[in-house]
């Protein structure tokens, strides 16, 4: 059996640009606003870390799992590096995920791979979620990639 490769620091470090600014702040609708406009698709920061998934996708560092047609991982587990938050990332096309909750929050970074792609209704860039919500991870209008910042790595899943 062959072990799944070692996610790269150049990966860890870049990730790690967004979870310092972010910082201890709450996920909100303000937090989604900054990002959107501070790392947003339009951005440097942006293009490099969907060419970073794509290519972890294509080594077999990330997305590694797979089950109910959704491929995924968690290359990143929550600490120093990433300033308390864990990783995750999925590769969707068409397709609802498990029910779950977000006891903390959860910050998502949407990169459509199909242009029309959406992740909750949410184009190229940012979805944030509250501390206490839910929900089923819907992407529509084709594939995209979404990598999960979960602070303390809190993630419960649940029947809706």
């Amino acid at each position: 059996m062959s072990e799944r490769p070692q996610t790269p620091g150049e990966f860890v470090d870049h990730l790690a640009v967004v979870t310092a600014a972010i910082g201890t702040e709450v996920p909100s609708p303000a937090l989604e606003e900054r990002l959107n406009r501070d790392f947003g698709a339009a951005g440097d920061w942006f293009a490099e870390a969907t060419a970073l998934c794509h290519r972890g996708i294509a080594e077999g560092w990330l997305c590694g799992r797979e089950a109910g047609g959704i491929k995924f991982g968690r290359p990143v587990k929550e600490g120093e590096a990433t300033h308390g938050m864990s990783v995750d990332v999925v590769e969707m096309d068409d397709v609802v995920g498990p029910h779950h909750a977000h006891p903390n929050g959860e910050i998502d970074l949407v990169m459509p791979v199909d242009a029309a792609a959406e992740f909750d209704g949410r184009g190229a860039g940012w979805k944030v979620y509250g501390p206490g919500s839910a929900h089923k991870p819907t992407v529509t209008g084709g594939k995209a990639i979404v990598l999960y910042l979960l602070p303390g790595g809190a993630i419960e899943f649940t029947r809706d």
